[in-house]
């Protein structure tokens, strides 16, 4: 269906482009645009959330399969984390031109489609604890398309919606599209206690440590189908991708050079599938042997994959397309591109960081007592019979994240992005310090499980700062950029932000290993208050070029 809305119907029929757009014209607005945006908006959403929930996964996952005793160490299973964080983040940098390359809802329906490949996978993976860990990181690469998917969606949604709701548009749209890490630290946990699937979802594996859920532990012996982590989104995705379909919207004054859907999936494709290669690559230069060479380190290898994806977009592009990626390279000649990729990494970037890494630090953190060895040494090795489960915890900290994003869209609507950026980069210094302090008393006491209150509450606060500061930064974008670039600038700052699901589970994983867990939080702290002075120096000083307020 290719039908084209004129400028005196009142709404667009479903699954239409849209030539004429004006959601600036309040007449406009009222008559035929909100209800058209709110559409796409609403449908946007659970597709945002089941790809945050496949990106997610490998957080809950990983600790599932230490209980279940798969062969792997603590840091081979921080790998995975580390993995789906970083290919989520290669993915979003050509996700950020998607939408003017290939329209909104050929975009959304296809990146929501291609999430079956990894949940499939996944489960078929899981069944089989003998095989390799290549494998599995294999299938955690593959989930990073889920991660990719919020750079379009938000490009998307702010074309919708006029400038003075784009806070609180965007803020719903990455908000409720959150929730799917909490829903799948939820949800998984729950599949797995069942046989979902019958016959066809394979046979359960045996518990050989205590695990949990959100009303509890669960004992070892207990049956467990981890299979059901990839399996059960199926059930999901498939309707949701042809809702998609049906009732979604390209808008051809974004996108005007879509052409036909098939050529649009094929610019998809090419795209995403070239993104895959500087991922593969400096992940081989990056992870130890065997599965890869060890020759650079994290921070050498997050820029050259950032550089390596972006040259590979220019290079590669080709005919009408490379006229459009050319155009929206543009935004990197625009220095507040460069300061609100900074600020929001504090915002999303701790968020998805902090949500990937969490499972996995609670149950190490808290899940062993400093104890002597028999030499007298003291280790970080006895089992705590007295263990909070991660399973039954970790997902509060995303769900009040996620919960709060509307809320900072609103305000900053109200008040102005950066001064709500100002307050929360102020918070977040104070709680990383502390919760710093928190993760060395419980690493080294031998009742660990005294310190998980204070714990938790000081990442509660991280998340409800993080969750208030996506808003605000959103806003703060819709007002300096116009609606052109608006959306690639979007699309590029949540690229760059999300390699915090890679950095963050890398650095408190290492700094775990090496005994000194609190290094990794003071370091946080550090970069969020040399991102407060910045947040104040370019929008909030008196001499600033754009006051916000």
């Amino acid at each position: 269906m290719n039908n084209t809305l004129k400028a005196n119907a009142t709404v667009a029929p479903k699954g239409s482009d849209i030539a004429d757009w004006r959601p600036e014209d309040d007449a406009f607005w009222e008559s035929t645009g909100k209800q058209i945006a709110y559409r796409n908006l609403w449908l946007s959403v659970p597709a945002l959330l089941c790809g945050f929930a496949i990106w997610g996964m490998w957080g809950i996952i990983t600790v599932q399969m230490l209980n279940l005793g798969f062969p792997f160490t603590q840091a081979e299973l921080f790998t995975l984390t580390a993995i789906a964080g970083i290919s989520g983040a290669t993915m979003r940098i050509p996700a950020s031109f998607l939408i003017r390359l290939a329209g909104g809802r050929n975009t959304v329906f296809l990146t929501t489609a291609m999430l079956l490949a990894p949940a499939i996978g996944t489960g078929v993976a899981l069944q089989h604890k003998d095989w390799p860990l290549w494998a599995f990181q294999l299938m955690a690469l593959w989930s990073g398309v889920g991660g990719g998917n919020f750079a379009s969606s938000m490009s998307n949604i702010s074309a919708f919606f006029p400038r003075r709701l784009q806070g609180t548009a965007l803020g719903l749209n990455a908000g409720l599209g959150n929730f799917g890490v909490t829903t799948m630290q939820i949800v998984i946990p729950l599949v797995m206690t069942v046989g979902l699937f019958v016959s066809f979802g394979g046979e359960p594996m045996t518990l050989m440590k205590d695990s949990g859920w959100i009303f509890g532990k669960i004992l070892a012996g207990t049956p467990t189908w981890i299979q059901n982590a990839g399996f059960a989104w199926v059930l999901s995705l498939v309707p949701l991708a042809a809702l998609c379909w049906w009732g979604m919207n390209n808008l051809n004054s974004v996108s005007a050079d879509t052409g036909p859907p098939l050529v649009a999936f094929a610019k998809i494709t090419y795209l995403y599938t070239l993104a895959f290669l500087p991922a593969v690559v400096m992940l081989y230069l990056y992870l130890p042997q065997p599965t890869g060479l060890g020759l650079i380190s994290m921070w050498v290898a997050v820029p050259l994959d950032i550089v390596s994806a972006l040259l590979v977009m220019r290079l590669a592009a080709f005919g009408a397309m490379k006229d459009n990626v050319a155009k929206q390279f543009l935004i990197f000649r625009n220095r507040h591109t460069w300061s609100l990729t900074a600020l929001y990494i504090v915002t999303f970037g701790s968020f998805i960081g902090f949500s990937m890494a969490l499972p996995l630090a609670i149950t190490v953190i808290f899940g062993f007592q400093h104890a002597p060895d028999a030499a007298g040494v003291m280790q970080h090795t006895l089992k705590n019979p007295n263990a909070p489960s991660a399973l039954t915890y970790a997902w509060i900290g995303p769900f009040i994240g996620a919960a709060v994003r509307p809320v900072g869209g609103w305000v900053s609507d109200r008040m102005g992005g950066s001064i709500v950026t100002q307050w929360i980069s102020a918070a977040m210094v104070l709680a990383s310090t502390a919760v710093g302090y928190v993760m060395l008393q419980a690493y080294r006491s031998a009742s660990p499980e005294q310190y998980f209150l204070p714990f938790m509450a000081l990442f509660v606060v991280l998340f409800t700062a993080s969750g208030i500061g996506n808003g605000s930064t959103f806003r703060t974008i819709g007002v300096i950029f116009d609606r052109q670039q608006a959306g690639p600038v979007l699309g590029w700052t949540s690229a760059v932000a999300a390699y915090g699901a890679f950095i963050a589970p890398v650095v408190i994983g290492t700094q775990i290993k090496a005994g000194t867990p609190e290094m990794a939080m003071y370091g946080f702290a550090v970069f969020y208050a040399l991102c407060l002075v910045l947040n104040w120096w370019f929008y909030l000083r008196a001499n600033s070029e754009i006051k916000n307020p």
